[in-house]
């Protein structure tokens, strides 16, 4: 079973590999990842912006890397593309 895992800290390892913190301004988006808590021992990763296959492809070697588990997954009904990251 998965280890308890928090999106404080996969935040924090995603920043410390150079990548930008998306914010919401002016109604929308600004370009970069978002962490969501989704339990306990979940935490999903968005991709904002442009290229959004190739950052989440980026970002899954890199937390894979960390020693994490990651899948791809997308919302229900043909919505966002996102990973759903653990610690084994």
């Amino acid at each position: 079973m998965a280890q308890r895992i928090r999106e404080s800290s996969v935040r924090q390892l995603l920043i410390n590999n150079g990548h930008e913190f998306s914010e919401f301004e002016a109604g929308e988006w600004d370009p970069g990842f978002r962490v969501a808590q989704a339990g306990r021992r979940v935490v999903h990763v968005f991709w904002d912006g442009p290229g959004e296959a190739d950052q989440l492809e980026t970002i899954t070697a890199e937390l894979r890397a960390a020693g994490l588990h990651v899948v791809a997954t997308q919302q229900d009904r043909g919505g966002r593309r996102r990973l759903e990251v653990t610690r084994p």
